[in-house]
């Protein structure tokens, strides 16, 4: 039913190539051009511009960008509710998430769903809070997992509170032996995530008045551990962080304790897709049940 323009649309921003959105569409780089030229017309204006790495939306294409996602969307919630009066279970779920939740909690959640919906596709987006929150938002995606505070309008649902460590060599030892305190980082520098140089992370490096002159930055978690174990530096990770990478190096609370609150931001319109609800239980059942103790919610309908 839906215009096939629209589908093209979404291919082309996802791939950012009307080559790859020909593949993943599987029709000729010719008849995505088409298409598009078409759209085009018939709107008025257009809607994407040729770029070094690609195509990307112009100020226009923005503009109609979640418009047009919402039909998607709304077309996608139709198909899914005819499939489960059917008893079929089927539809798709589009969730990001970064890269910790990525490697410590996908992979159970997606087996568990999957025993119970083999028949609902999911589809996985890896990249920071801020992304995260904004395909959320325009649509293209229906859930993700970020941290608070959350500036986009959506339905938060905070999940637990990850607590933040200090990463040290493995000859470092604070001067009480037990949490880092702000004597023991006079001169130190930190080594993290540029996207992390923000929030809580910010909260605490500022709480121990770390300037930003103080930080390096390197690429994920298992490098700021391997740079921390080579002696370059001190690090700052979550404790989700920490579950399955490794390294020869200590890992101390601060004296003064700083968390991130993970949370899930689910677009509201997204949330009543049956696939999607059953998705957002799957995920805080999951927490529930392996953070008793630490989550701030208990599962339930957004």
């Amino acid at each position: 039913m839906l215009p096939f323009a629209y589908r093209v649309f979404q291919a082309i921003i996802q791939e950012h190539t009307f080559y790859r959105a020909a593949q993943i569409l599987n029709v000729t780089p010719s008849a995505i051009s088409h298409s598009v030229n078409q759209l085009e017309k018939e709107l008025g204006f257009s809607l994407f511009i040729r770029t070094r790495s690609g195509v990307e939306l112009t100020p226009d294409g923005k503009s109609v960008q979640p418009l047009i996602q919402a039909i998607i969307n709304a077309e996608e919630r139709l198909e899914q509710a005819a499939a489960n009066i059917k008893g079929l279970n089927a539809g798709s779920v589009r969730l990001g998430a970064f890269s910790s939740v990525c490697i410590n909690w996908l992979p159970p959640i997606i087996q568990n769903f999957k025993q119970d919906y083999p028949d609902i596709a999911i589809n996985v987006e890896q990249a920071d809070f801020t992304e995260i929150a904004a395909a959320v938002k325009t649509g293209r995606l229906d859930l993700g997992f970020s941290a608070l505070p959350v500036n986009e309008k959506l339905t938060i649902l905070p999940l637990i509170k990850d607590e933040i460590y200090c990463i040290t060599p493995a000859d470092f030892i604070p001067a009480n032996r037990t949490t880092v305190t702000a004597a023991d980082l006079v001169k130190q520098n930190f080594i993290l995530q540029r996207g992390d140089y923000d929030k809580d992370t910010k909260a605490a490096l500022d709480h121990y008045r770390i300037q930003p002159n103080a930080l390096r930055f390197s690429i994920d978690d298992q490098s700021i551990l391997a740079m921390v174990e080579a002696g370059m530096d001190m690090g700052i990770l979550p404790e989700l962080a920490l579950q399955r990478i490794s390294g020869d190096v200590n890992v101390y609370p601060f004296d003064t304790r700083f968390y991130r609150t993970i949370c899930l931001v689910v677009n509201s319109a997204q949330a009543k897709a049956p696939s999607t609800a059953k998705m957002i239980d799957a995920i805080t059942t999951y927490v529930t049940t392996k953070y008793p103790e630490k989550v701030l919610r208990h599962p339930g309908a957004v």
